[in-house]
């Protein structure tokens, strides 16, 4: 019987969410009848992230990782980017059982992810990760000009609501770069919508491969303004910002002004949302990235 750890209980997903402490109470006994069913033995410490369970697995010879996921989280979803990936990238899948959310991965090194690299190396890695994951996908994988849309709707509205935390021309540029986003219908290529240092893991296959990918169909500078806010503090400057940004685009040969235009619309959207969900943190790294690119449009 595995134990579940008391830093996975606390996180805040569970507070309001009845059905997701049920799930943790039963995670012991799912353990052991997943194990069975898939004649795995556990070999190692239970770890996690915000959402998911995870334990180091064996069968045989062979070593793995045992995911969880709780109800609610779109499953199906997970798997489906994973299969369409298929180890390009990132962490290979090998079984999956969408009744009782559970997955068998590639198991990789949990206590190496790019948040502990040197930031300018960890920054070349994410961007050549993202050349990597640049494969065909149907046409009826959501698009990021479809999420550039819903900005272009939801922007004004969230931001009156919101009593007005950003300029308005900061606002103004916001809503005209995801036009212009959603007016670009040139998007045949997979892109992970969930792209952060925390999500990519040092593996043996490769030296790194992603982790928790969400599969969109588009642009693949999406997530660069996520990447720089999730280390901004360790940039002193504005000027060393726009050294990073240019090291990824250089690195990912992606356009220039188009990666600017994402940073922009991704640091407004999150910068939204995280004051309207009460965060403290995140919406002033966003407000600086809109301080450093708005004024280059």
């Amino acid at each position: 019987m595995i134990e579940v750890p008391e830093s996975f209980r606390r996180m805040p997903r569970w507070w309001a969410d009845p059905l997701g402490r049920l799930w943790l109470d039963a995670l012991p006994e799912r353990v052991q009848i997943r194990c069975r069913r898939w004649d795995l033995r556990v070999d190692g410490p239970v770890v996690h992230g915000s959402n998911a369970l995870v334990l180091p697995v064996r069968r045989g010879e062979q070593s793995f990782v045992l995911r969880l996921a709780p109800p609610g989280d779109d499953f199906a979803a997970e798997v489906a980017a994973l299969r369409i990936w298929d180890g390009r990238g990132t962490v290979r899948l090998y079984d999956a059982d969408e009744a009782d959310r559970a997955m068998l991965l590639e198991r990789l090194d949990s206590e190496r992810t790019l948040a502990g690299e040197p930031l300018d190396y960890a920054v070349t890695v994410l961007a050549e990760l993202v050349t990597e994951l640049a494969i065909p996908v149907p046409a009826t994988v959501r698009g990021t000009d479809q999420v550039a849309a819903e900005h272009v709707e939801t922007f004004e509205r969230d931001w009156m609501a919101l009593n007005e935390p950003i300029p308005r021309r900061q606002l103004d540029a916001a809503i005209r770069c995801a036009d212009e986003r959603a007016r670009d219908q040139r998007l045949p290529s997979a892109v992970d919508g969930d792209l952060h240092f925390e999500q990519v893991l040092a593996g043996t296959r490769a030296p790194w491969l992603v982790v928790d990918p969400v599969l969109l169909r588009g642009d693949p500078e999406y997530d660069l303004g996520r990447i720089l806010w999730s280390r901004l503090d360790e940039i002193p400057d504005a000027s060393e910002v726009r050294r990073l940004f240019n090291r990824f685009v250089r690195t990912a040969n992606i356009p220039a002004d188009r990666a600017r235009e994402w940073v922009i619309v991704r640091s407004t959207s999150y910068l939204l949302w995280g004051i309207g969900h009460g965060l403290t943190e995140d919406p002033p790294r966003c407000q600086r990235l809109l301080d450093v690119f708005t004024p280059l449009l």
